[in-house]
């Protein structure tokens, strides 16, 4: 298979973004990780090389707008950009601050903005590139608590969209990965042991792995995939609902 050379995936030190990381390393993609935590990060460097892959690690504060641009000068010339960096608060729109709306839309939805309008242009030049944004089931699944995350993230699935629109006749192709409810750290430190409950209501009855995830996303990182573009994939183990229509 012929992969791009380098890739730059964002909150790269844990769950999703860990997996997409070491799976793209794993198929000869130069990695570009990006996380917050340092030594994490020197971590998965170390473990990406032990396999024989090729990784460096950047570290950028995604609330900064100044901070995303510099990341992505920082990264220099990628043919992969997967916007996998997000953060969540799942709950009501009463309880939810103007200081927390305003997190998760900085880092779930202007960065991913910043990020492409940073480096798209130069995939375009070059003729070809790949950008893969991680959304989320919330982006089409009302529900009564966490609603600022759930718009954040469907944002991103509109302007996905939007990007193929805008430099798919440049060679770029821009599409989305919607997980369902994930195996990680953050689900387990949010819900602790019941966490098996997340993949209960789904035709898999069970929760997903990041590595499943990640499959997902090496595959429309691909040439294979090259007929794939502006549209998301939706990866959450099967709606019953979705059967009954």
């Amino acid at each position: 298979m012929t992969h791009p050379r380098t890739a730059l995936v964002t909150g790269a030190t844990a769950g999703i973004g860990r997996a997409v990381a070491r799976q793209l390393a794993a198929d000869g993609i130069e990695v570009i990780a990006h996380g917050r935590d340092a030594e994490r990060g020197a971590q998965l460097v170390k473990e990406i090389e032990a396999e024989g892959g090729a990784a460096r690690f950047l570290t950028a504060d995604l609330t900064d707008s100044a901070d995303v641009l510099a990341l992505a000068e920082a990264a220099g010339e990628v043919d992969v950009l997967v916007n996998n960096a997000g953060i969540y608060a799942f709950t009501g729109t009463p309880d939810t601050t103007p200081a927390d709306f305003d997190r998760q839309f900085a880092i779930n939805t202007r960065a991913p903005f910043l990020l492409v309008g940073a480096l798209a242009p130069a995939m375009a030049g070059r003729g070809h590139g790949v950008v893969v944004n991680i959304t989320s089931t919330a982006a089409t699944s009302p529900a009564p608590i966490g609603a600022a995350y759930g718009a954040s993230k469907a944002a991103v699935e509109l302007l996905t969209r939007s990007w193929a629109t805008e430099f798919g006749p440049h060679g770029v192709r821009v599409v989305g990965v919607s997980p369902g409810p994930v195996r990680t750290a953050g689900t387990t430190a949010m819900l602790g042991d019941n966490v098996e409950m997340l993949g209960r209501a789904n035709l898999r009855e069970r929760i997903g792995e990041p590595e499943e995830i990640a499959h997902v996303v090496r595959f429309l990182v691909d040439s294979a995939s090259g007929y794939i573009n502006g549209t998301v994939i939706v990866v959450n183990g099967g709606e019953p609902s979705s059967l009954s229509a």
